[in-house]
C-alpha cells in the first residue's frame, strides 16, 4: 500500500477518534439521502436526559417495549440515565447502549400481539449482566458476548453499563439460525469469541464512515464472523479469513498507537502481543510495506503533529529523537518521503491536519427500536 493510502488511514482514525454524535427531538424522521451530500448511514439516538424523573424511567422502558419489560431496581434516585444509538443496517439492527441498573424479562410470558422473535448478540464495554433462563443461567463482563433469544423466557438484570446489542433475525440464514440457535442462552468465553466482541466493536466505530452500498458486504462478512467464532471450525474460519484479519490488523494499530514512543516497539513485540505467527504478521502488514515501516509512518504523524502544534516548543531534533530517530538527517530525508516537505518547512508555515467532516441524519424518538425490530422481523 502506498504511503498515501497509509495517509488516508490515519486521517480516517483521527476521524473517527474524533467524531461525536448530535441528538434533536422530533417524532418523524426523513430517512431520504440529501441533495448534494454523500449518503452516510442514518442513525437515530434517544436519551433520558431532559426527562422529569418520573418520565425518565417509562420513556425507556417504552423503548424497549418490543422486545423486553423493564424495572426500575431503584426509583428513588435523582434520575435514571439512558441512552440509546441505533443503526439501521438492512439485515441487521445494531444498538449502542448505555443504561443504569434495571431488571429485564423477556416477553413471551406476557400478552403481546407482535413480540419480535430475534437473537441479540450483547458485547459489554463495561458493567455486567446476569441471565436466568430455563435451563441455565450465565453471567457477562466487559469484552464478553452473550447470546440470548428474544422469543424465549428468561429474566435478568443489569447493572449500570455500556454495550453493544447486534440483533439477528432468524431468518438470515439457515446456518447462522442453526448456530445460534445451539448457543442461545450462553457466554462465549472462547478466544473466538473475544475476536468477536472486538469485530462488533470494530464495526461500531467504522459505521460513520459506511453508506448504503457497504451494507450488503457488511452483512456478509458479519454473518461469516457469527459463524467462525460461535461455532468455530475450520471451513467456517477459512471464510471468516476477511474479517478476522481485519480485527487482527485493527488490535495491531490499537497497540502501535498506545506503545508508539516505546523503544521496544518492533515486530516481535507487535507479534508476541496478538499472539500470531510471523508469516501471519508479514501478511497482515505486507500492504503496509511491512510492519517496521507502518511503526514508522505512524511516528512520522505524530512528529507532523508536534511539528505544526503551536504550543509544542520542543527543538526539531527533541521531536525527532522522541519519536524513535536518533539520526537528525535520517528523521528529515524520512519526513519528506512521507509529507513532501522537510520538518523545518512545515513548522514555519504551520497549520493543521485537513479537516474531514460527517454529515448524519439522526433524530432521537423512544420508539425506534421497536420499529426497526418490527421491520426486521417482517
Amino acid at each position: 500500500m502506498t504511503e498515501d493510502i497509509i495517509r488516508d488511514a490515519a486521517l480516517l482514525e483521527g476521524q473517527l477518534n474524533n467524531q461525536s454524535g448530535t441528538t434533536a427531538d422530533c417524532d418523524a424522521v426523513d430517512d431520504a439521502p440529501v441533495a448534494g451530500k454523500s449518503s452516510f448511514l442514518p442513525h437515530f439516538e434517544f436519551s433520558t436526559a431532559g426527562l422529569a424523573r418520573s418520565d425518565q424511567f417509562a420513556a425507556w422502558r417504552n423503548s424497549f417495549a418490543a422486545m423486553l419489560e423493564l424495572a426500575d431496581v431503584d426509583p428513588t434516585t435523582a434520575e435514571f440515565s439512558g441512552q440509546q444509538k441505533l443503526w439501521d443496517l438492512g439485515s441487521l439492527v445494531l444498538a449502542q447502549i448505555s443504561t443504569d441498573s434495571l431488571a429485564f424479562a423477556s416477553l413471551p410470558g406476557h400478552v403481546r400481539r407482535d413480540p419480535v422473535d430475534h437473537w441479540t448478540m450483547t458485547v459489554l464495554l463495561s458493567g455486567s449482566i446476569r441471565t436466568d433462563a430455563e435451563r441455565t443461567a450465565f453471567a457477562a463482563g466487559p469484552g464478553e458476548v452473550q447470546i440470548h433469544s428474544l422469543g424465549r423466557p428468561f429474566t435478568g438484570a443489569v447493572d449500570k453499563s455500556e454495550m453493544l446489542m447486534l440483533f439477528v433475525p432468524r431468518d438470515l440464514s439457515l446456518e447462522t439460525a442453526a448456530t445460534l440457535g445451539a448457543a442461545e442462552f450462553s457466554t462465549l468465553g472462547t478466544g473466538m469469541g473475544r475476536l468477536f466482541s472486538d469485530y462488533l466493536i470494530d464495526v461500531a466505530n467504522r459505521l460513520p464512515m459506511l453508506t448504503q452500498s457497504d451494507l450488503p458486504g457488511l452483512a456478509a462478512a458479519t454473518r461469516a464472523m457469527i459463524l467462525a467464532c460461535v461455532s468455530p471450525c475450520a471451513d467456517h474460519i477459512e471464510a471468516a479469513e476477511g474479517p478476522i484479519a481485519n480485527v487482527l490488523l485493527e488490535r495491531a494499530r490499537q497497540l502501535v498507537r498506545s506503545r508508539l514512543l516505546d523503544p521496544k516497539l518492533g515486530s516481535e513485540l507487535v507479534r508476541r502481543e496478538l499472539g500470531i505467527s510471523r508469516t501471519r504478521l508479514y501478511n497482515l502488514f505486507e500492504p503496509f510495506g511491512g510492519v517496521m515501516h507502518y511503526i514508522q509512518h505512524r511516528r512520522l504523524l505524530s512528529a507532523y503533529a508536534a511539528l505544526t502544534d503551536p504550543n509544542d516548543r520542543r527543538l526539531i531534533f527533541q521531536i525527532a529523537e522522541e519519536c524513535g530517530f536518533s539520526d537528525g538527517a535520517e528523521f528529515s530525508r524520512a519526513f519528506k518521503r512521507a509529507f513532501g516537505d522537510s520538518p523545518s518547512e512545515v513548522r514555519h508555515r504551520g497549520g493543521g491536519g485537513i479537516p474531514i467532516r460527517l454529515d448524519l441524519e439522526d433524530c432521537p424518538s423512544e420508539e425506534r427500536l421497536g420499529v426497526l425490530l418490527r421491520r426486521l422481523q417482517g
